[in-house]
């Protein structure tokens, strides 16, 4: 039976409709694509400067982390990210901007007993006798320190080396950044210049002691310029430089809690905490600890620390 011409007429329309829906379809959608695409497009440029910001940032962690690993996270509360990295672990024409700054201060401090003590001269004669106390607990006597040798870190012009090192040791030697603090030496000591065996000017972070050479390491108001990373290897060489039954002193500012930046002097304040943390990683065994006592309240505490070698150091 032949189907009539009118339905054969429907379905050629049925046929040609799908392509026409097809074309408009085919249209919407180039154009939800390009719509898509711009947005997308926009979003990507934002996601990337968002990514370039974060990544900036991770190696600015990262480098601070580095020098500062036990005590950024206190810093970073005091000061923004940015910021903290340029006064810190930021190098310029080669050279760490925490040392450069310290650098710079030192350069316009006189090379006066007034000028090392930092307007707090005063406060002298109570330091030293604390650190005379504090240093006899360890020298001369069966099981002790000898009294041969003694080195002074961070010198400046010679005070602890003229009031209490020379009292008690044969000879001394002096190492400072400063060569204008240790050009001085020789006028401040008043005839016991001649029982300075060298001079090493240096920063610590760059000084290594010669082997087995020395009975006591006196290591005063230094510490704070060095970033955690170079005080831990300081520390570690600093054990080399020990005869046997010698010791290493650390006597310096110490926070309350946490660390400070001090930003005037490019220096960092830690606390016991974080000394320990540093001291128990270089192999060192404290002997004793002590605070000073004398100074005003509203200073900032001094800790006097004794160190000697760990068990199996060799």
């Amino acid at each position: 039976m032949t189907l009539p011409l009118p339905l054969q007429k429907d379905r050629s329309s049925r046929e040609h409709k799908p392509q026409q829906l097809s074309t408009l379809a085919k249209n919407l959608f180039i154009m939800a694509y390009k719509a898509a695409h711009l947005a997308f497009k926009s979003r990507w440029h934002k996601t990337d400067e968002e990514l370039c910001r974060h990544s900036m940032s991770f190696v600015l962690h990262k480098a601070i982390r580095n020098d500062f690993f036990q005590s950024y996270l206190y810093l970073l509360e005091k000061l923004p990210l940015v910021k903290l990295y340029a006064l810190t672990s930021q190098v310029i024409n080669g050279e760490m901007q925490f040392y450069a700054r310290a650098k710079h201060f030192y350069q316009e401090v006189p090379a006066t007993e007034e000028g090392m003590m930092g307007d707090y001269i005063e406060l002298s004669n109570t330091d030293i006798e604390s650190s005379r106390e504090f240093l006899r607990r360890f020298v001369g006597g069966v099981g002790k320190a000898g009294t041969n040798r003694a080195l002074d870190c961070g010198s400046g012009i010679g005070r602890i080396s003229k009031h209490v090192l020379l009292p008690v040791f044969k000879s001394v030697e002096l190492v400072d950044m400063m060569e204008n603090f240790l050009a001085e030496v020789p006028n401040y000591l008043q005839g016991k210049e001649d029982r300075v065996e060298m001079y090493y000017c240096k920063s610590l972070q760059e000084f290594t002691p010669a082997q087995q050479r020395y009975d006591v390491i006196w290591i005063q108001w230094v510490s704070g310029y060095l970033t955690d990373k170079d005080l831990l290897e300081f520390l570690i060489r600093c054990q080399n430089g020990l005869k046997d039954n010698g010791v290493i002193i650390l006597k310096d500012n110490v926070a309350r809690e946490g660390c400070i930046l001090d930003c005037l002097d490019s220096s960092v304040i830690r606390d016991l905490n974080i000394l320990h943390s540093l001291i128990e990683m270089s192999g060192l065994t404290i002997l004793r600890e002590e605070k000073q006592e004398g100074f005003p309240e509203q200073c900032v505490p001094v800790w006097m620390l004794a160190m000697q070698k760990g068990p199996g150091h060799s």
